[in-house]
This record gives C-alpha cells, sequence and structure tokens, in this order.
C-alpha cells in the first residue's frame, strides 16, 4: 500500500528536522552561532487523472483531476544569517560585528575560512588569534609591553606601548561580505568555508561600503530563540507521531484486505 511508504517519507523528515532543532538547541550558547532550519517539498505525483483532459467527444474538460502524491522530501537545511544579541564581556579583545561582515581567518595551509565568532586572544608572538591559534586577517601583533589595547569601530587597532602615553596604530581588522552568506559551507569551530554558491569573499574595512561596525569588549551571542525551537519541537513531534499512526492504519488496513482473502 502506498500510504505506508508516503507516511515513511513523513517521518523521515520530521526527524531530520528534530535534528535540525536539537542542533540548534544545542548551540544556543555558542558565539556567532546561526540557527538552521529544515525546507522540505512534496514529491512527484501519480497523475491517474490529469486536470484539464478532454472527457467526451463534445470537448468537456475535466476541471478536477486525480493526482496522488508521493510524501515529502528535504530540500535544504539554510542558515538564518540574523543578527545575534551582542553581550558586553570585558576583554580587550573579543569583538562583535553589528551588521553585515565575517572576520577573516587564515588555516595553517594557508587557505582562510569565515566566521562570526570574535573571541580573540595572542599567540606566543603578540599575533591576535583564534582559540585555535589561527591568525585573524590581516595579521595583527600586539608588540611586547604594550597596554591599552583599543579596536574602534572600523576595526582599527591601537596601543600604547611602554615609555609612551600616545596610542600607536598597529594595524586594522578587516570584514569580509558574500553575495549569499547562506551559501557559506559549516565546518565546525564556529567556521565557514566559501563556495559557488556563496559567491567569492569581498574583503573591506568595517564602516565602508556596507560593512558592519565593531564592537570592543563584546561578543555576538548565537540567534537562536529557544522559545521559537521549543514550539518548532512540539509541532515535529507532532507530525511524526502523526505519520507513524498513518502507517499503523495502513498496515491494519493491509492485514484485513489480507485475511479477506485467505
Amino acid at each position: 500500500m502506498r500510504a505506508l511508504y508516503t507516511a515513511a517519507t513523513g517521518m523521515a523528515a520530521q526527524e531530520l528536522n528534530v535534528q535540525v532543532i536539537s542542533n540548534n538547541i544545542a548551540n544556543m550558547r555558542t558565539t556567532g552561532f546561526k540557527k538552521q532550519t529544515a525546507q522540505f517539498q512534496d514529491l512527484i505525483y501519480d497523475h491517474v487523472r490529469r486536470v484539464g483532459t478532454q472527457a467526451s467527444d463534445q470537448g468537456t474538460i475535466i476541471p478536477v483531476g486525480v493526482d496522488i502524491g508521493g510524501g515529502v522530501k528535504t530540500v535544504g537545511t539554510p542558515r538564518l544569517m540574523t543578527q545575534g544579541t551582542l553581550s558586553t564581556t570585558g576583554n580587550d579583545l573579543d569583538l562583535a560585528v553589528r551588521g553585515e561582515g565575517f572576520f577573516k581567518i587564515q588555516m595553517p595551509d594557508g587557505t582562510y575560512r569565515y566566521t562570526r565568532d570574535g573571541s580573540f586572544t595572542t599567540d606566543n608572538t603578540g599575533r591576535v588569534v583564534t582559540a585555535a591559534g589561527n591568525p585573524v586577517q590581516p595579521t595583527i601583533t600586539i608588540p611586547n609591553g604594550a597596554y591599552g589595547i583599543t579596536v574602534a569601530s572600523n576595526g582599527q587597532v591601537s596601543v600604547t606601548v611602554s615609555g609612551s602615553t600616545t596610542p600607536t596604530v598597529i594595524g586594522q581588522i578587516g570584514l569580509t561580505r558574500f553575495i549569499n552568506k547562506t551559501g557559506l559551507q559549516p565546518e565546525g569551530d564556529n567556521l565557514f568555508l566559501e563556495t559557488q554558491a556563496s559567491g567569492p569573499p569581498q574583503d573591506g574595512i568595517a564602516t565602508v561600503d556596507g560593512l558592519g561596525d565593531m564592537l570592543q569588549k563584546t561578543l555576538e551571542q548565537a540567534n537562536v530563540e529557544v522559545v521559537n525551537e521549543i514550539s518548532d519541537l512540539i509541532a515535529a513531534q507532532r507530525a511524526y507521531e502523526m505519520n507513524a499512526k498513518v502507517v499503523s492504519a495502513a498496515d491494519q488496513m493491509l492485514q484485513s484486505t489480507s485475511n479477506m482473502f485467505r
């Protein structure tokens, strides 16, 4: 019976939906995390009687067809790239982007990744790096003995060195934007990789050409709304249960039909 397979596709779709929701909830405290949503489409139809076909020699047109659906399929789990809540931390190298743009990170193999996680620190050479030790681009090196680190809204980094009372500009942290940022590929570790879908990276300076600004001593939290996730989880659970009931009902009908011909 076709209903068994149709309902099975619904159960599989809602299982994936719950997996997406559970990942959102698990990362509700992950800096710079962007939530995902599951998107579905109906499967191909079996057109038993096509609407609009001729029903008689006199030219009568069928106003309503008979179309039997095959179920549902998952077409994507896009990320919602909206702004997360900004949280003050007090750490000099904690940076948040307010608006458009990603921090550009250089990997050990020389390639680049992109992130909204601005929880930076320094390595043993003074470079500003991520928690994994990968340098932010352009590379910024804090001089030995420097203090009073200041990051302006445009990413310009200034420090005061020993023996001086005047801040010195040592570099500028840039931002990168993409034509289709939802086309970025997540790699874990709060990093994204450019793809053909995202378009090429467009490096720039914060507050210029539509890029957002930077906030020092601030981090962007995940854009996960717990109440919405719980509501979606309950809805997915109910949909799964309904499809399971269809499977059970279809199985009972098959058993009844089988008993009739014994």
